[in-house]
């Protein structure tokens, strides 16, 4: 299955997680290639921001084979899809179980090649969710389809939290001093471009493939220095100590021994904690560093563009469920 010729402009894709930004940017990617888009939407998912000339199925992915493919070709499988929150059920229930079924479907549908948004995270795994993915990307490259497996660094709605705190007058929150992390943001519109081209670009075939937006890397010292001498006010910065976040994990891992509530709280702390303390680069597992130089670049959006229309009302900030302030 794996020899099979690239996807031809007009290919049948078929679509999951189609209702986030990235997956809207994905699928107008892939409309702008000519390809034939249908989206499979769980029961009630809102379609707003999908644009025209996409076709919209529904059903529980169990019911992928008969809602969503319907027994016709489809070239192509696309997934978007994330769990919300990143805890253990959540993450297992999303990352790895329906991906199982979502590959089965296609596998049983004659589906050539997937294409499956993951993160870059999982190079350094220390959480349930990276667990997930990485178990489920295992299960992807095992199963003789062809693949491509996009691992993107930050994105610019999660690094767009504290805009607002500026604008209000209050400091630019760092953890440790502002330098413990790097990356090299992408937008939506740029790795939705990346993941379509992924069916027609050989070089992206069989590939497990870490990618950011343009350079250099951007730390969140650079971040908040940027913000305050756009809105020309004086640089606040407030330092938050890693061993708060230590503390505060402590605390609720040890409560959470009682209230299940607080056992999910932890592991939220712990996700925060990783990306206040991880940078989004490539990890270099000979050295034990992230490579600035070796993280791929794609795209032409800048962070700091981003930030310029968010602060001028041109551009919404839609966090979501990615945001750590």
């Amino acid at each position: 299955m794996n020899e099979r010729l690239p996807v031809a402009e007009g290919a049948r894709v078929l679509v999951l997680g189609a209702t986030g930004t990235i997956g809207r940017a994905t699928v107008a990617a892939l409309l702008a290639r000519g390809h034939a888009v249908v989206c499979f939407l769980r029961p009630g998912a809102e379609a707003a921001g999908l644009p025209e000339g996409v076709t919209l199925r529904r059903g529980a992915i169990t019911e992928l084979g008969r809602e969503g493919v319907r027994g016709e070709r489809f070239d192509a499988l696309v997934s978007c899809m994330a769990s919300r929150s990143g805890l253990p059920d959540d993450a297992w229930a999303v990352d790895h179980d329906t991906h199982i079924l979502a590959l089965e479907a296609a596998q049983a549908a004659g589906v050539g090649h997937m294409v499956l948004l993951s993160a870059i995270c999982v190079q350094k795994p220390m959480l349930a969710f990276q667990a997930a993915k990485l178990a489920f990307e295992a299960r992807l490259i095992a199963s003789g389809m062809r693949y491509s497996i996009v691992r993107p660094t930050a994105y610019f709605k999660s690094l767009s939290g504290q805009i607002a705190r500026i604008q209000a007058g209050r400091p630019f929150l760092v953890f440790g001093d502002g330098r413990l992390t790097a990356c090299k943001p992408i937008s939506d519109r740029d790795l939705g471009d990346y993941l379509a081209g992924c069916l027609q670009e050989p070089r992206r075939w069989n590939k497990v493939l870490p990618i950011g937006g343009p350079g250099p890397a951007i730390t969140p010292r650079d971040q908040a220095a940027w913000l305050f001498e756009r809105l020309g006010r004086p640089a606040k910065v407030r330092q938050v100590p890693v061993g708060v976040m230590d503390a505060i994990i402590a605390g609720l891992s040890l409560a959470g021994r009682i209230a299940p509530r607080l056992r999910a709280k932890a592991e939220l702390a712990r996700i925060g904690r990783y990306y206040a303390t991880e940078s989004m680069l490539v990890w270099n597992p000979a050295t034990e560093v992230y490579d600035a130089e070796a993280t791929p670049e794609t795209g032409r959006d800048r962070l700091f563009d981003y930030y310029e229309e968010v602060i001028s009302g041109r551009a919404r900030v839609d966090l979501g469920e990615h945001a750590i302030f």
